[in-house]
């Protein structure tokens, strides 16, 4: 047996960030992070070919589908009507977990369904499990406190594996390893696999199928000696207590199915109540995620079978903030997320900074909504810095398999981060301007005086400045303190020579009856 490695998320590249509830502690917020990250031109790279092929897929297999706006349609509407009565939807899950043999558990947070596999694992004496790749335990850094109980987890997912074997964070919802390329990973291969068990070929090249090959034959001998397994589901139908997952490499069947105790940790927002209505998921999930018309391996489990696989079926019923979203008017709607990442793949701020700047294992622009609604806003930087990670541009929401208005949602929640720092004593440079701004615009005189001032600078500006805007019109430049950071990604207009007041006296408007000096 191997000594249990080293937690996968300590990378010193990113300044040894750990993870807990689902962030990269010590990460800084938004605009620091992506900063730094668009000074590295491989990354973008990486992050431009992948992103733009798998956009293609999609592109492709979804014009095949003529009713592809009713499904999508279809798929939100099962959602919400889901999330309605989610209460009623849950029992009826574990009554028919229960009666098919699987011991179901409540777990309030990411604390408590940590604890619960643990538990699980230590009383069959395991020193390790085989992981299906499942977001909802990396929400709840469920491999650091296994590795902290003396358990090792491992990734069986080959993007997981390489983000693990890499002691690197994941970037990305359906490709965690999207950042690296093919010589990347063999340099992984090569110099860490054989610290985590079968060492990869002396004579492994980067070619997908011998990369394959190599990970194939190191997760084998674990998966036929680990007696646990830990999944998560991407669906769980309450009509008869089943839960699915859809893959692709066949890795999760091989969990799902070898060890003798299975532990699935299930968000409480994955419950569907019937199989009818597991049909559109079905049909949008693949076509949204990989570009395929469906995923080569559809698993289903309900419970214990005897004489077939797991001898034990557990099930964590997560909630870690989710019914605090759900609370949410206008945020409940990211509770419909089927983790396709779509929206990740089509967002040009993602496809720029990639996952990493987001701090989160949610990135993109379904974690610039996911992770403030499960934590909550004006209780991190980092957290607040997530809904200004956007342009609103809106491509989002034309991808979202199930319609989630992710735009309406980050305005929705920018307002919800000032709202929660209305109180500091120390104002924000933003929110001085707004009351210089208010004290301007609430008196006639004061901003009279201001439209002189803002002419005489648009004179100097349109006479000395020497940048310029396309069409020849002078810009103020990078403005000097606070406003530096604002205009160090914008051009800023000089102001006009001429404000509207002067205009209007100065032709016939100002000589008809147009009083001068009071507002037009």
């Amino acid at each position: 047996m191997n000594t249990p490695r080293r937690s996968p998320l300590r990378s010193e590249r990113r300044g040894d960030p750990e993870k807990t509830s689902g962030t990269f502690v010590g990460m800084p917020a938004f605009p620091e992070a992506a900063s730094e990250a668009l000074l590295d031109p491989q990354l973008r790279h990486n992050l431009s070919h992948a992103t733009g092929t798998i956009r293609a897929k999609r592109s492709n297999v979804v014009a095949e589908l003529p009713e592809w706006e009713d499904l999508r349609l279809a798929g939100a509407a099962v959602k919400d009507a889901t999330l309605r009565s989610l209460d009623t939807h849950l029992l009826r899950l574990e009554e028919q977990l229960t009666a098919n043999g699987a011991t179901v558990h409540w777990a309030r947070d990411a604390a408590e369904a940590c604890a619960i596999v643990a538990e699980v694992a230590r009383s069959h004496g395991a020193d390790e499990v085989v992981k299906v790749k499942s977001m909802a335990t990396q929400e709840i850094g469920l491999n650091e406190a296994l590795e902290a109980e003396g358990i090792a987890a491992w990734e069986t997912d080959l993007a997981e594996l390489i983000v693990q074997l890499g002691d690197d964070l994941p970037s990305h919802i359906l490709v965690p390893a999207i950042h690296r390329n093919r010589a990347e990973i063999r340099e992984i291969f090569r110099t860490r696999m054989a610290a985590a068990g079968r060492p990869a070929p002396d004579d492994l090249t980067d070619d997908p199928a011998a990369l394959a090959g190599a990970a194939r034959a190191h997760l084998r001998e674990k998966f036929l000696r680990a007696k646990v397994a830990v999944s998560g589901a991407n669906f769980a139908v309450a009509e008869t207590g089943t839960l699915v997952v859809v893959e692709s490499e066949g890795n999760g069947r091989m969990c799902l199915t070898l060890p003798e105790v299975l532990v699935s940790v299930v968000g409480i927002e994955k419950v569907l109540p019937t199989w009818a209505s597991l049909d559109p998921m079905l049909r949008l999930l693949p076509r949204s995620s990989t570009g395929e018309r469906m995923n080569p391996y559809t698993s289903t489990w309900s419970g214990v079978t005897p004489g077939d696989g797991p001898r034990e079926v557990h099930v964590v019923l997560l909630d870690n903030g989710r019914t605090n979203a759900l609370a949410d008017q206008v945020g409940r709607q990211a509770l419909r997320c089927i983790r396709c990442s779509a929206c990740l793949n089509v967002c040009p701020v993602y496809e720029r900074t990639g996952g990493h700047a987001y701090g989160s294992v949610y990135p993109g622009p379904i974690g610039a909504i996911l992770n403030p609604l499960l934590k909550g806003v004006g209780n991190d930087p980092q957290t607040d810095s997530l809904p200004y990670a956007s342009s609103l541009c809106g491509a989002c929401f034309e991808v979202c398999p199930v319609r989630i208005d992710i735009p309406e949602v980050l305005v929705h929640l920018r307002s919800q981060v000032v709202d929660a720092h209305r109180g500091d004593r120390r104002p924000s440079g933003e929110s001085l301007a707004m009351k210089g701004a208010a004290y301007t615009f609430s008196d006639a005189r004061r901003l009279e005086r201001a439209e002189k001032a803002s002419s005489l600078a648009g004179r100097v500006l349109e006479r000395f400045g020497r940048t310029r805007l396309p069409g020849g019109r002078a810009a103020a430049g990078r403005l000097p303190g606070p406003g530096a950071a604002w205009t160090g990604a914008r051009d800023l207009p000089a102001p006009p020579r001429e404000s509207f007041r002067a205009w209007w006296r100065r032709t016939s408007g100002g000589t008809s009856g147009g009083r001068s000096g009071g507002t037009p």
